[in-house]
């Protein structure tokens, strides 16, 4: 590998941005996707290759290329030091997570309570923009508390983050939805969010709902239909009025 080229690769990686090594086999010609312009068709197992974090060799017009993706880490943002995170964290570190728990109240998100994960005290926002979601995160927000969930899903909203799931009932996300236009989010950017968050497994624990959420999260990494959000009832003027009035 030429050194400039290296040393390009060596960049992405250090601002955590994917990308694809591609390797032309007869004669060791090197590129590097997106940032270079390669043909249609190797764009395409490229970016393949980085979706489905796997390498590969492939064959196209009779070369054979050698396809090898640097993702940056996957990530499990959880708004809330509550219960349910308490099981949800367990679960996500095996299956390739960081995990980052985000939650101003200092006396939720102890040492003791999360032992071994990265703990953020700051207000939401601020943590959320700071952390700076991409397309290898997942943001979860539990606490219930719209000036603690709001914030942080109106900055996951912005970013490219693959999978957004609020806790909360249809009722309750109908009110978040309307909250969320008042800040300049339409309809289309909303549909993102999954809310009730998780499978529909009938659980009611913490540790049951934890599973759901999970579940959810893989399947929708690797885009199966159990992973897309459900559609959502459209905002109304009157779920709006209630919002502007402050009703709960």
């Amino acid at each position: 590998m030429q050194a400039a080229l290296l040393e390009r690769l060596q960049a992405e990686r250090a601002a955590k941005r994917p990308v694809a090594l591609l390797t032309r086999l007869a004669d060791g010609a090197q590129h590097l996707f997106p940032l270079d312009a390669v043909p249609e068709a190797l764009a395409a197992e490229a970016q393949s290759a980085l979706h489905h974090d796997t390498a590969r060799n492939v064959t196209l017009d009779g070369e054979a290329w050698f396809i090898h993706p640097h993702n940056p880490p996957l990530r499990l943002i959880v708004v809330g030091a509550v219960h349910i995170a308490q099981a949800l964290v367990p679960m996500a570190a095996p299956l390739g997570f960081e995990v980052i728990v985000v939650d101003p109240r200092r006396a939720f998100a102890t040492e003791e309570r999360f032992a071994g994960v990265t703990l953020i005290t700051e207000w939401t926002d601020d943590a959320m923009l700071a952390l700076a979601p991409d397309t290898r995160t997942a943001v979860v927000t539990l606490t219930h508390d719209p000036k603690l969930d709001d914030p942080a899903l109106d900055v996951a909203l912005k970013s490219h983050a693959f999978y957004i799931g609020a806790l909360g009932s249809r009722r309750t996300h109908a009110k978040r939805v309307a909250r969320l236009a008042e800040l300049g989010h339409n309809e289309h950017a909303m549909a993102r969010i999954h809310s009730p968050v998780g499978l529909d497994l009938g659980g009611r624990t913490a540790p049951e709902i934890a599973v759901s959420v999970m579940a959810e999260i893989v399947a929708a990494r690797h885009g199966a239909g159990l992973g897309a959000p459900r559609p959502q009832a459209p905002v109304d003027t009157a779920t709006r009025l209630g919002v502007r009035m402050g009703a709960a």
